[in-house]
């Protein structure tokens, strides 16, 4: 049996958008340029290698970024894991999004899963806030 809408446990949220310029993640360099990628990469593999540490960036993301997450979080169709992981690596170290997905493929399968539990978190949690300030 699958379940419609009307019987899952979570509440919809209303898909927002925001301007490129209110972006938090700009400032952040996430869409920029690697001026070290090599160093970049390195580091971005130890961090997001570290699931407790790259998690608790994104639970930072998710409580600092508002424009950011509401744009980027609120619509379900698009990778909301990968996104909130590289907004952590641009807020611990305005480190580019291409160099973590570069860095993404050198985790194992194990280091890939414990990331994206930290990411459903970080997630679970900003959803969680924006019930709240619906309610």
């Amino acid at each position: 049996m699958t379940k419609n809408s009307t019987e899952t446990s979570k509440p919809l949220i209303k898909r927002i958008f925001h301007p490129y310029w209110l972006w938090e993640e700009v400032a952040f360099n996430m869409w920029g340029k690697s001026h070290d990628r090599v160093g970049q990469l390195a580091w971005a593999i130890g961090f997001t290698g570290d699931a407790e540490l790259y998690g608790s960036y994104m639970v930072r993301v998710a409580e600092e970024w508002k424009y950011s997450c509401e744009h980027n979080l609120s619509g379900k169709w698009q990778n909301r894991q990968a996104w909130i992981g590289h907004a952590a690596c641009a807020l611990a170290s305005k480190c580019p999004e291409d160099v973590v997905r570069e860095a993404w493929g050198h985790l194992s399968e194990e280091q890939q899963r414990a990331a994206n539990a930290q990411a459903d978190i970080a997630i679970e949690q900003w959803e969680g806030a924006q019930c709240q300030r619906e309610d």
